[in-house]
């Protein structure tokens, strides 16, 4: 594989999703910035490039995702609308409190807003079986080193994929399912969405891979998850190949010389952008 730095944008992001000709960045506070990709594409290390856009996502301070893993899916809330439901996940974000939201994916509409953007809160997937031992849960006692959850979709095959860290022997598991439709699920009467509780019964396949070392961005492109890890001087990535249930490939971008936290990757096309904590942009050419 060889990398190639392209371009750098403000730093403190974490995942994001390209669409069309933008690409969205999000923090860990509920706050996206928007780039356009042809500007980023020919970009250089002489400056930062600026952000053409930024917007909140809706109600963040009701429900704020960590946006450990974002992107867009397949499904559009209304027909002439630009872009496709976005999905943003809530991760470790209330980690530290008595409802802390693990296994939970927010859905947004993503619309224009004049010069900018704006969203609205639609829908809510939930992970139904977060404390279920023989699933999810490392012990009936005991979470695994990283409870919280990260997703991936396959827009090509309407596939919802939950996984999440167990430990070091365990390693990573993997749960697919139908990708819920904006009209599934039931109201929240908190929120005033759907939400939508994927049980156990809903499970299409279930298998476990190699451990992440601290799961940050994924993606889906051409039938695989592209999951990347690690922080400060242990970044990598992993190519998970669902369809045979094993992991293809690991990248350790150290051996390329790249250190600092991983937080980013998505495809436009068959280019596939890579992102970490520091604003740097790469293209990973396979």
């Amino acid at each position: 594989m060889n990398v190639r730095k392209i371009a750098k944008i403000r730093s403190g992001q974490q995942d994001g999703a390209i669409f069309g000709k933008y690409l969205f960045r999000f923090n860990a506070r509920g706050l996206g910035r928007v780039y356009d990709l042809e500007v980023v594409a020919r970009g250089s290390d002489a400056e930062e490039i600026n952000e053409i856009a930024s917007f909140p996502l809706d109600r963040a301070d009701e429900i704020c995702p960590h946006s450990n893993a974002v992107m867009f899916g397949n499904e559009y809330f209304a027909a002439d609308d630009e872009f496709p439901l976005l999905y943003s996940n809530i991760y470790n974000n209330y980690a530290k409190t008595d409802t802390p939201k693990k296994g939970v994916c927010c859905v947004y509409r993503l619309q224009r807003d004049g010069e900018g953007f704006k969203t609205t809160l639609v829908q809510l997937i939930e992970i139904g079986f977060v404390e279920d031992a023989n699933l999810w849960k490392l012990t009936p006692d005991t979470d695994g080193i990283r409870p919280y959850g990260n997703f991936a979709i396959d827009t090509e095959r309407s596939v919802y994929y939950g996984f999440v860290m167990r430990d070091e022997v365990q390693g990573t598991r993997y749960f697919a399912f139908d990708l819920p439709k904006l009209s599934d699920g039931e109201l929240d009467a908190r929120y005033g969405v759907k939400k939508v509780v994927l049980k156990a019964e809903d499970i299409q396949k279930q298998f476990d891979c190699e451990a992440h070392y601290y799961v940050q961005g994924a993606c889906c492109h051409a039938g695989k998850i592209y999951s990347v890890e690690g922080f400060k001087n242990t970044p990598a990535l992993r190519v998970i190949a669902p369809e045979k249930e094993n992991q293809e490939t690991v990248v350790r971008f150290t051996e390329h010389g790249l250190i600092e936290e991983a937080e980013f990757i998505d495809f436009f096309g068959n280019i596939c952008y890579y992102g970490d904590c520091q604003g740097n942009l790469y293209v990973l050419d396979f």
